[in-house]
């Protein structure tokens, strides 16, 4: 890469239809910009995103101001299907594109989708954001892709601003680029709705139909975008962090796992049937908490099914029971990847590719460690973790990217362990490559079947080329 500022995510996508992965880089300056690098190292293009991104304040930034806090307002994916990946973004009043135009508008506060040539930088259709809470300001965003009527993509907007010093207005959106325009789908306000949302979203089929639904934390919209359930009604309030997968192989469905910050009733954790919202099991604890971490994988074979944990114990979560009686034996909840040759998850900590031994627990400090990532010049980004992780190259086994500490390198970690597990490449799973797309705090990618000890064979990915 090109000498510049601290790196915070990395996207990949196609951007020159040559079958590879490239890669957008931001850069955390101010103001802040885009980059993007072919999958050699070549430099195609950068964004400058203007004098609209020099406030870079985590919850009430400027109008242009991306990749702060929980949000992004970037994603990358191929969204006419032309075989080449294009860049959305949230743009306000002088951005500088990839080709040296400027977008201009006279009013600072107003906010467009953009979507850019992936080969150039260059803009080739934008449209703007409604209006609907611009008394309160500029709204920061969260992208991701889905398909959501079950065959063209969908950009999905989760765009987000305070009211004064007090909550929130929450507003989502879906768009469609059909290769010379961007318009908007629907629009969904959260208004005074009992829908608590967290810091991030999933993109993913929760009942099985072929078309995507949009995740939060505590509700769920049809691909449509009207209100298919929220978990507000059952007393869940805002959490950091979710999970869904097929966390019960046994079980019909997909399932979720989340966390809670500061729940009244003292809730830290629960999981639920994640296509109707019942509530499966729930634990509880002595007054409230603000739960900062969960995790969802299978670590422990003894079990069927997925492992959940965030600070009160490691559980087998199709039987809701710790799988350690010692709760302090457990490793940190950060996140996942699949690394080694078996189907059970690894972790990843801080720079530290793990594996957690169940039948020689050791705690979060001990966790026997596969690589550590700064041994190779690796330095953690946001939240102790990497730029992105992703099934970049093609095996069922996943990558993960760091820069270097003078952010002039991408330093791509892939997997020197051999297997005889032969999967289909992760990254054609729709669930997974909709995960690709998201950021928010980052978390671990799942796939839409069971992924670990004692799978079945997963059925062939219902995909069209």
């Amino acid at each position: 890469m090109r000498n510049g500022g601290p790196v915070k995510f990395v996207w990949a996508g196609d951007l020159d239809g040559d079958g590879e992965y490239d890669y957008v880089v931001d850069r955390q300056t101010t103001p802040q910009r885009l980059e993007a690098y072919r999958s050699d190292g070549q430099f195609l293009w950068q964004v400058d995103m203007g004098h609209n991104s020099t406030d870079q304040n985590n919850i009430e930034g400027g109008s242009a101001t991306i990749d702060v806090g929980h949000n992004d307002g970037v994603t990358v994916y191929d969204l006419d299907s032309d075989g080449r990946a294009e860049v959305a973004l949230r743009i306000a009043n002088g951005v500088t594109f990839g080709n040296g135009a400027t977008f201009s508008h006279p009013n600072d506060n107003h906010q467009f989708i953009a979507i850019l040539d992936g080969r150039t930088g260059a803009l080739r259709a934008s449209a703007q954001v409604p209006t609907d809470y611009l008394a309160d300001g500029p709204m920061y965003a969260r992208f991701g892709v889905g398909h959501l009527n079950g065959t063209t993509p969908s950009l999905v907007a989760y765009m987000k601003n305070r009211i004064g010093n007090g909550g929130f207005n929450l507003m989502m959106t879906a768009w469609n680029f059909d290769g010379s325009d961007v318009s908007m789908q629907w629009k969904w306000l959260r208004g005074n709705q009992n829908a608590p949302d967290g810091h991030n979203t999933r993109i993913i089929d929760v009942d099985g139909d072929g078309k995507d639904e949009i995740a939060e934390v505590g509700f769920v919209l049809n691909g449509d975008g009207t209100l298919r359930y929220s978990l507000g009604h059952q007393g869940i309030v805002h959490g950091d962090r979710f999970h869904i997968a097929d966390l019960d192989p046994g079980r019909p469905g997909l399932e979720g796992y989340a966390v809670q910050q500061n729940n009244p009733s003292g809730l830290r954790e629960f999981s639920y049937d994640a296509a109707t919202g019942q509530i499966l099991w729930q634990h509880f604890g002595s007054g409230t908490a603000d739960v900062g971490r969960g995790m969802a994988g299978d670590i422990d074979p003894r079990f069927p099914g997925m492992e959940v944990w965030s600070f009160s114990g490691l559980y087998n979560a199709p039987a809701n029971r710790l799988t350690e009686p010692d709760t302090a034996l457990q490793p940190w909840p950060q996140l996942g990847l699949w690394w080694d040759g078996d189907v059970t998850m690894e972790l990843l900590n801080d720079g530290k590719i793990e594996k957690w031994d169940p039948q020689n627990p050791t705690p979060t400090n001990r966790v026997p460690r596969l690589v550590s990532t700064w041994h190779y010049g690796g330095v953690t980004a946001a939240q102790g973790g990497p730029t992105l992780v992703g099934d970049l190259f093609g095996d069922w086994r996943e990558e993960a990217v760091y820069t270097n500490a003078d952010f002039n390198e991408l330093i791509i970690f892939t997997t020197d362990r051999p297997t005889s597990t032969r999967l289909y490449t992760l990254a054609h799973n729709p669930a997974y490559r909709n995960a690709m797309t998201l950021k928010g705090y980052m978390q671990s990618h799942h796939v839409d079947y069971f992924l670990g000890a004692g799978m079945s064979t997963p059925p062939r990915p219902a995909i069209t080329y």
